[in-house]
């Protein structure tokens, strides 16, 4: 007798717990559709595709994007140039400046400090 009730039990909890289970599947599933996203979160999606142009005309170089073009060019050699001038400057041309701003002053030999830039005493 008393393994009846106990049997009864036992399919009880099995069942509820795979009733349950199959229940979060669904409500996850219709979570998963009614979601909104950041780019329409009012809006339902819809698929968007752009509309396709004719490819008849052939690809010439017009005379608008070739001054484009030697327009950029100039400014990139313009950059280029500015950089040299830069780079010519001491702090980068000149060795005893060794990755300082500023020239390292030169002390006695007594009054030397260690440099933590350079790991040099100067």
């Amino acid at each position: 007798m008393p393994r009846i009730p106990l049997i009864l039990l036992l399919m009880v909890c099995v069942c509820t717990a795979t009733i349950a289970q199959s229940k979060k599947k669904q409500q996850k599933a219709k979570g998963e559709q009614q979601q909104s996203n950041s780019l329409s979160p009012y809006f339902p999606a819809e698929d968007y595709e752009p509309e396709k142009k004719s490819k008849s005309k052939s690809r010439k170089a017009t005379h608008n994007a070739m001054e484009l073009h030697e327009a950029r060019m100039k400014e990139v050699v313009k950059s280029h140039r500015k950089a040299e001038k830069e780079m010519a400057k001491p702090q980068y041309s000149d060795p005893t400046y060794f990755g300082h701003k500023r020239k390292p002053k030169k002390r006695p030999p007594g009054k030397m400090k260690f440099c933590k830039q350079c790991e040099i005493r100067h």
